[in-house]
C-alpha cells in the first residue's frame, strides 16, 4: 500500500490565517520548538498526563484487566524510558495502539488494535510520523528538542480520510503526545487524554521487518 503523503500543516502565527481557511500545504515545514504550535486545550492534555497514565491504568486494573497490563510490562510503565534516542531513525516501523482506560460506556477499560505500518521521515529540522493502516491514524510531526523526550503534535485521520486535518483547527482531532525510547528498538508515543474512546492511548513502535 502506498504511504499517504503527508499533508498536515502546523498553525503560527504566520500561517494562522491559512490554517483558518482549512489550507493544507503538502510536506510544510514545522517550526523546530513545539512550543510555538501547540494550542491551549493541549497544553492542559500534556500538563496533567502522569495524572491521566496513573488513572487510566488503575481504572484498566480495577475492571480485571491487570494480566493484559502487565503483559505490556515497560510499555505502560510512566517511569520506564532509556533517556536517550527518542526519536526513531527514519524509516518504516510496526506500530500498535493500546488503549487505557475507558472515556464513557461504549469501550471497555482494556482495548489492544491491530498491528498497523508506520512511516517516519525527516522533515527539515523535525520528523514527521504518520500511521498509514487502520481506522484511525495519528498523522504529525516528532521535536526532537529533548534526547530523552520527543514531543508529537498532529490530528487524527479516520475511516476512508485520505488527508490530514489542520493542527489546530478542531480540537476533537488535534493530538498531543511524546515519544520515549523503551527498548534497544523498541519506543511508545504516548497520547494522554485522546478525545475519543480512552483515558491514554500508547502506540507501541518496532522497526519493521527488512523489505516491509
Amino acid at each position: 500500500m502506498k504511504k499517504p503523503l503527508l499533508t498536515l500543516l502546523l498553525c503560527t502565527a504566520v500561517t494562522l490565517g491559512a490554517c483558518q481557511r482549512g489550507t493544507h500545504i503538502a510536506r510544510a515545514p514545522a517550526p523546530a520548538d513545539w512550543r510555538q504550535v501547540i494550542t491551549g486545550a493541549d497544553r492542559d492534555r500534556l500538563r496533567n498526563w502522569r495524572e491521566t497514565w496513573v488513572a487510566a491504568v488503575a481504572k484498566a486494573r480495577a475492571s480485571g484487566h491487570a494480566a493484559q497490563v502487565d503483559a505490556l510490562g515497560a510499555l505502560l510503565d510512566p517511569d520506564h524510558a532509556l533517556g536517550d534516542g527518542a526519536v526513531p531513525p527514519p524509516g518504516h516501523y510496526l506500530c500498535r495502539v493500546h488503549k487505557i482506560g475507558a472515556n464513557g460506556p461504549a469501550m471497555q477499560d482494556f482495548t489492544s488494535y491491530p498491528v498497523g505500518d508506520c512511516t517516519i521521515e525527516i522533515e527539515g529540522e523535525v520528523s514527521s510520523l504518520a500511521k498509514s493502516t487502520g481506522p484511525q491514524r495519528p498523522v504529525g510531526f516528532l521535536f526532537n528538542g529533548n534526547p530523552a523526550r520527543a514531543m508529537f503534535l498532529g490530528t487524527l485521520m479516520l475511516g476512508d480520510e485520505t488527508k490530514p486535518m489542520t493542527y489546530g483547527l478542531d480540537n476533537q482531532r488535534d493530538l498531543v503526545g511524546f515519544v520515549e525510547r523503551i527498548g534497544p528498538q523498541r519506543w511508545r508515543l504516548a497520547f494522554p487524554s485522546p478525545r475519543f474512546e480512552s483515558m491514554l492511548d500508547v502506540m507501541d513502535i518496532v522497526p519493521a521487518p527488512t523489505g516491509k
